[in-house]
């Protein structure tokens, strides 16, 4: 079963993201984390991918997203970023992840490198998913910014953008993170206006530390409500209080999402499978009711 085929039978999916270890680390580590994650019944998996073109962390995200489906039993989600790409290095990443069984993608730009001049077959991630719809045998999915990607110009032309993407062939969105939900409500308001009937999974980061979300949000321009930064100003000197204040946050968000009846949840686990196990048994009984 394909991961957009999931939204036909569940009322609300529920997944996560991992990723491969950082290079001086052994993916050995990411297994533990794996086990963990399988108890809590996430309905997939997605791998992230490196834009830097590590080979070496490309290969981690296959063997991770490999392991996923035939040691843990999980559909897997393996991203792929085009930045850095050309038609000929992504095709041999396809062919490995035919025989890994992996057939769900993350059609993504990526980052781009400093001091790395992008390649020029992908400008887009559209011309991505393009490729890949061309290629057959893949699902794809796409990602969306609830507040406009920082390189849209206005949210109208992110938004036309984002109908590009579904048309060439995405069939699932999972978004950026976000920390007010109505931000979210108004994103999927607009993207149904421009005809883009695809399922919209909502994605969810736990902040458990103030540096790693300063960060993020740097990244991906979300912009931080006055409940969120009072929570973290008070609570970022004490690392436990912080953590637990993260996790009721993330909470609330999802307890709202699902109310108003979000299609789906990803959670930005950070390879913390503790984070993702007290925010997956705090909505459990939500996911089905």
């Amino acid at each position: 079963m394909s991961i957009a085929r999931l939204f036909d039978e569940k009322k609300v999916v529920f997944s996560f993201e991992v990723f491969p270890p950082k290079r001086d680390g052994s993916i050995d580590t990411i297994w533990k984390t794996l086990e963990e994650l399988r108890s809590l019944r996430p309905d997939f998996i997605s791998v992230t991918y490196s834009a830097g073109g590590s080979g070496s962390d490309h290969a981690a995200t296959l063997q991770i997203a490999g392991a996923i489906r035939s040691r843990y039993g999980i559909l897997p989600l393996a991203h792929l970023t085009c930045v850095n790409s050309t038609r000929e290095e992504v095709l041999p990443f396809l062919a490995q992840l035919r025989r890994e069984g992996v057939e769900d993608i993350l059609a993504l730009r990526g980052d781009r490198v400093p001091g790395v001049p992008p390649k020029t077959d992908f400008p887009h991630a559209s011309d991505l998913v393009a490729f890949l719809r061309e290629q057959g045998g893949f699902s794809i999915s796409g990602a969306c910014y609830p507040e406009g990607h920082t390189e849209a110009p206005d949210l109208v032309q992110d938004v036309l953008n984002l109908r590009k993407k579904v048309d060439a062939g995405a069939e699932h969105l999972i978004s950026q993170l976000f920390f007010d939900n109505s931000v979210f409500y108004s994103f999927v308001e607009r993207a149904r206006i421009a005809g883009i009937n695809v399922p919209i999974e909502a994605g969810i980061m736990p902040v458990v530390n103030a540096k790693q979300i300063q960060r993020m949000v740097s990244l991906c321009g979300a912009s931080l409500p006055h409940k969120f930064t009072r929570m973290i100003s008070r609570y970022e000197d004490n690392p436990e209080a912080l953590r637990d204040a993260g996790i009721a946050y993330a909470v609330d968000q999802i307890v709202d999402l699902i109310a108003q009846g979000v299609q789906g949840i990803h959670l930005y686990t950070m390879n913390n499978p503790l984070v993702a196990r007290r925010i997956s048994e705090a909505v459990a009984s939500l996911r089905d009711a």
